[in-house]
């Protein structure tokens, strides 16, 4: 049993790598106004490490009451895509009891519900709390009906609206607020072996990947940049996310020159701290990179950057007027996205390097 001397917070938000990023600045909004109160997370398994750190102990980089888990006090993982591929066995139903009889033991004031689903909403529930807040009109629209709050955000960008249901905890006005991420130690000397602090070649991070293929940009439209980089006498590094490693593969043997890596979630983030500039279409990695502050490039096509764009740093955002809002997963790109041209990224590139320089 827990003590009422502690304002009690639950966050449901178990994915993705991208969404997680943009409900951070909401959440350290809350930690920054109410340093005593217990902010506990739910997340899926894969993506813990954007919220707590591998190692023992953090290095000192980077703003946070606690380096290795600058955010959240406790987590819990909820592993929903192991439970939907095996709904009615076993190991799903003893997960999902043991969950409900944690999330029940931990008291909790209130649960925030930042994914606006009906899975997030229903995980929320199990918590047997009697204030469960979400959007008005959340992602799911049947997860409404789970909230006991409810609050119209107003926001054109999501972590904007994030912000706003955050506000609605304590009746703050909350403002978006660089989000801390944690800094782990084995992964920061990793990134030594690799980018050592006395370079003075910058270093920029591509990541060609995207979530379904309409969003992709062609691998031969990222080596030509890539090439063009090289030529500025820039150090050009291609992340090889999960299934994406023949993608960086493709880039880095047509460039030349150019390095692929295959980082762990929790090296990405140390990685991306170091360089000057990130290009990628509309992914994670380019959500990290802004969450971390650094200059990007976003490559955008079928998805709406006023919505879930750059945020909080210095970017040029690529983007057709042909294109329009379409989250159908096809798999070839979309014709806007198919008339961005590679000196289009690089010209870009070039303006936020300079302003890099300069400041």
């Amino acid at each position: 049993m827990h003590t009422r001397s502690k304002f009690r917070l639950l966050v449901v938000r178990l994915g993705a790598m991208g969404d997680i990023l943009h409900a951070l600045p909401a959440a350290t909004a809350l930690r920054q106004a109410h340093p005593g109160w217990v902010i506990d997370w739910v997340v899926e398994p894969r993506w813990r490490a954007l919220l707590a750190a591998d190692s023992a102990s953090g290095s000192g980089i980077g703003a946070g009451r606690n380096a290795t888990r600058p955010v959240a006090d406790e987590l819990y993982l909820a592993p929903t895509r192991d439970w939907r591929k095996s709904p009615l066995s076993a190991k799903t139903f003893h997960e999902i009891r043991a969950l409900r009889r944690t999330l029940r033991a931990g008291e909790y004031d209130a649960v925030i519900d930042l994914q606006g689903a009906v899975r997030s909403a229903v995980i929320g529930k199990m918590a047997g709390c009697r204030r469960l807040i979400g959007e008005d009109e959340p992602r799911e629209r049947a997860a409404r009906w789970l909230f006991t709050d409810r609050v119209k955000t107003h926001g054109a960008h999501v972590i904007e609206q994030d912000v706003e249901l955050a506000s609605a905890v304590a009746g703050d006005d909350l403002q978006p607020t660089a989000p801390w991420l944690p800094v782990d130690s084995a992964a920061e000397t990793w990134v030594d072996g690799i980018l050592r602090r006395e370079d003075s070649q910058p270093a920029v991070l591509i990541n060609p990947g995207a979530g379904w293929g309409a969003k992709r940009w062609p691998a031969d439209r990222y080596a030509a940049v890539a090439r063009g980089l090289i030529d500025r006498g820039m150090r050009v590094l291609v992340n090889a996310g999960p299934g994406e490693e023949q993608l960086a593969e493709a880039i880095v043997e047509s460039a030349g020159g150019a390095v692929a890596l295959k980082c762990t979630l929790g090296q990405l983030i140390a990685l991306t701290r170091r360089v000057a500039l990130a290009i990628a279409g509309d992914t994670g990695p380019l959500h990290l990179a802004c969450a971390l502050g650094r200059p990007v490039v976003g490559i955008y096509g079928p998805t709406d950057p006023r919505r879930n764009g750059p945020f909080g740093t210095r970017f040029r955002v690529l983007r057709s007027p042909e294109s329009r809002r379409d989250h159908t997963r096809h798999e070839a790109p979309e014709a806007g996205l198919m008339t961005i041209a590679p000196e289009n990224v690089l010209r870009a590139a070039d303006e936020l390097l300079r302003e890099e320089t300069s400041r």
